[in-house]
């Protein structure tokens, strides 16, 4: 895959760890940390276990307007994420740090971690429905899967969530649906 720019990354990194999480809220192997800090979000390790409860909090509460994108044109899904930044308090200010590079941060580094990753996935997506609306935001294409995904892929071709057993159970009935007309 060849990126734009590094801001292009980390907003995909960003929508792809929000989407991973709230497809994963409610289920045994949520991990929350442990998902943050793989994804490079530098705080994770540190944060409280009051932050990160608060996260999966938040998290639970705009599960909602995730859900939502692959259906919204842009339009809609600009009012909600409106409605969703009058609530955001942000101080934006350019960081370097841990090997990345410059880049924007939207809380001040004192302000709580769970409070930071969802400003962080906020503007994310506010960046991404400036900049694509909500085309790349998609639900799985197995047919007994409602999980959400975000596909970064160059041609918009993704069809399917993270998990590999719904490409390959639909792709296996495609198989057998040709073999047995033909």
């Amino acid at each position: 895959m060849q990126l734009v720019s590094p801001s292009q990354s980390e907003i995909q990194i960003t929508l792809e760890v929000a989407i991973g999480l709230v497809n994963d809220l409610g289920a045994d192997h949520l991990e929350v940390r442990t998902t943050l800090d793989a994804a490079g979000f530098s705080r994770a390790s540190t944060a409280s276990a009051a932050s990160i409860a608060r996260l999966e909090t938040s998290l639970s509460e705009l599960s909602p307007l995730l859900s939502a994108l692959p259906d919204l044109d842009t339009e809609q899904a600009r009012t909600l994420v409106n409605e969703e930044l009058t609530e955001l308090a942000i101080s934006p200010s350019i960081a370097d740090h841990d090997g990345v590079g410059p880049h924007l941060h939207w809380s001040p580094s004192t302000a709580p971690f769970d409070r930071q990753v969802i400003a962080d996935i906020i503007m994310a997506i506010a960046q991404e429905l400036c900049d694509n609306g909500t085309i790349r935001f998609g639900r799985c294409g197995a047919e007994d899967c409602q999980r959400l995904f975000y596909d970064g892929t160059r041609n918009r071709s993704r069809r399917f969530c993270d998990d590999s057993r719904c490409a390959s159970r639909t792709h296996t009935a495609d198989h057998r649906a040709r073999l047995k007309k033909g």
